[in-house]
C-alpha cells in the first residue's frame, strides 16, 4: 500500500539515477583481437621473435648510437643519444607491450563504463593476480637478460602505485623491476605522461639497443606534438624514421585503447579513396 506514495514522493523530490549503459553481449572486437585471438597472439610472438634477433645481431658489432632520439632532435632529421661504453638496455612500455591487463579490460568491457581514473588507480594497486604476459614478452625479457642485456621499464602507470607495478610485473612472469633503477614511471619527473624526459634519464647510463611500445609515445614525445591524424601516420612512413621499425623500434599490437584510436571519416577515409556501389542499371 506504500509503495504508490514513495514512488510518487521520490519522482518530485529527485531526479532519476543516470541510465547505467548496458555490458555488450560479446566484448569489443578490439579486445576479442588483442586477448582472445591466436592472430593477435601470432602478432605479438612475431614482432618479439623479430626483436630478439635484431637484438642478437646488433651485439655482434657495438653499436656506435642507441636508438633513444637525442634532445633538439626532430623527426625529419632524428639524431640519436652516443652508446659511448655504457651498458646495453632494452626499454619498454609496460601495458599492452609487456603485460595484458585482462582483468581491468573485462572489467571495462561488463560494465560499460569506459575508463575510468579511479578504476584505473585502484587496478593499478590490486590487479597483479589477473594479468598475463604479451604473447612472446616473458620468454624474449628472459632471453635479453641472458644476453646481458638490462630490461627497463618505462610506463605511465603512477609513481605512487611502484611497488603494485613491481608486482604485476613480477605475476606476469616478466621478471624483477626496480623503481628508479629498472622501472621508471609518471610522477618520476615534471613531464606528466610524456616520456622523452625518463628516456634521456636512462639513455644518460645505459646504450638502448631496442625499445618497444604500443602507442607512438613509446619512441618519442614527438608524434604527439599536435599533428592532424593523416600528418601523425604520414610521419612513421617517412624517412629516415620508417626505417626504425624493426630497427630498434617495435610496436606491439593494440587496438583497444590509446593514441591511436582517434580520427573521424575524413581523417581517416581520403576523398579520393571513396567507393560506394554503382546505381542499378549502371
Amino acid at each position: 500500500m506504500l509503495l504508490a506514495p514513495l514512488a510518487a514522493c521520490a519522482s518530485t523530490t529527485s531526479a532519476p539515477p543516470a541510465p547505467v549503459a548496458a555490458a555488450a553481449a560479446n566484448p569489443p572486437a578490439g579486445m576479442q583481437y588483442l586477448y582472445g585471438s591466436g592472430e593477435g597472439a601470432a602478432l605479438s610472438v612475431q614482432a618479439w621473435h623479430g626483436l630478439l634477433g635484431y637484438v642478437a645481431s646488433k651485439m655482434k658489432a657495438r653499436p656506435a648510437d642507441s636508438v633513444v632520439l637525442s634532445q633538439g632532435a626532430s623527426l625529419d632529421a632524428p639524431t640519436f643519444v652516443p652508446c659511448g661504453d655504457k651498458p646495453l638496455a632494452a626499454v619498454f612500455d609496460v601495458d599492452e607491450t609487456v603485460m595484458l591487463n585482462i582483468g581491468y579490460e573485462y572489467h571495462d568491457a561488463t560494465s560499460g563504463k569506459g575508463y575510468n581514473a579511479a578504476d584505473w588507480d585502484a587496478w593499478e594497486k590490486t590487479g597483479e593476480g589477473a594479468v598475463e604476459p604479451v604473447p612472446g614478452a616473458d620468454h624474449v625479457l628472459a632471453a635479453l637478460r641472458k644476453m646481458g642485456v638490462t630490461v627497463i621499464f618505462n610506463t605511465n602507470r603512477s609513481a605512487a602505485n611502484a611497488d603494485a607495478t613491481a608486482r604485476a610485473i613480477r605475476a606476469a612472469g616478466l621478471g624483477e623491476a626496480v623503481h628508479g633503477q629498472t622501472l621508471y614511471l609518471s610522477g618520476d619527473d615534471a613531464m606528466g605522461s610524456r616520456k622523452d624526459g625518463r628516456r634521456a634519464t636512462i639513455a644518460a647510463s645505459y646504450c638502448v639497443i631496442a625499445m618497444g611500445g604500443d602507442q607512438l609515445g613509446d619512441f618519442s614525445d614527438l608524434f604527439n606534438a599536435g599533428q592532424s591524424v593523416p600528418t601523425r601516420r604520414a610521419a612513421t612512413m617517412t624517412l629516415p624514421i620508417a626505417g626504425m621499425w624493426g630497427n630498434g623500434w617495435f610496436v606491439m599490437p593494440n587496438p583497444v585503447y590509446g593514441s591511436g584510436l582517434k580520427g573521424g571519416f575524413d581523417d581517416i577515409f581520403p576523398m579520393d579513396k571513396r567507393w560506394a556501389p554503382p546505381a542499378k542499371g549502371e
